[in-house]
């Protein structure tokens, strides 16, 4: 879920602002504001990992705001929006580490994955691979973008269908819509095997 709307906030909208005009200094004043929250990202994407993952949550973090440091610049929406990419990067950060993982034990066994809950994998296959699961994101984001980014909202920054809806400008019902049907269609995808790579 977003922080709590508070003073600071706001701060944290207009500094995300003057970021995307091109202030890099803002981006120093916005760290402080922002990092508890992507810390407590970073933890809950570590939380669903093999316990042998070398990552730490302060890693995680360190490396999505290096990405984003290198990136043009971006039009940063509001909060929502600038937690929601931040999610999308971690996922990137752990999925490259999955794929490095596996290249270089060609394709051996001991590669990275998440419990997928939420997505109600069946009881017999508790744990998906996150490089499967990435790539049955993408399948979906190629046929219905917007239903891929409330998985990703949704799962993965840990936003509540509220801020998801917020977000993406769509109304709640749609939000739910959105999420049932990437559910059902990721389901689909990881027990089919059509979402693996």
């Amino acid at each position: 879920m977003v922080p709590d709307e508070r003073p600071a906030s706001v701060d944290v909208t207009g500094l995300l602002h003057v970021w995307s005009d091109g202030d890099e200094r803002a981006f120093d004043r916005l760290i402080p504001l922002i990092y508890d929250e992507l810390h407590r990202m970073a933890l809950r994407y570590l939380a669903r990992e093999r316990a042998d993952i070398s990552m730490q949550p302060t890693g995680l973090v360190n490396e999505v705001c290096l990405r984003m440091l290198g990136w043009d610049p971006v039009r940063w929406q509001n909060r929502g929006h600038f937690y929601g990419v931040s999610a999308q990067m971690m996922r990137r950060v752990l999925v490259d580490i999955a794929r490095k993982r596996r290249a270089a034990r060609r394709g051996g066994a001991d590669v990275v994955h998440i419990p997928v809950e939420d997505v109600d994998l069946p009881a017999e296959e508790p744990d998906a691979d996150l490089v499967a699961l990435d790539g049955a994101l993408e399948e979906l984001a190629a046929e219905d973008a917007r239903k891929a980014q409330v998985v990703e909202l949704r799962f993965f920054a840990g936003l509540s269908m509220e801020d998801v809806a917020q977000t993406l400008g769509i109304s709640l019902r749609t939000a739910h819509n959105d999420w049932a049907f990437a559910r059902a269609w990721l389901y689909r995808a990881l027990t089919s095997g059509s979402g693996s790579r």
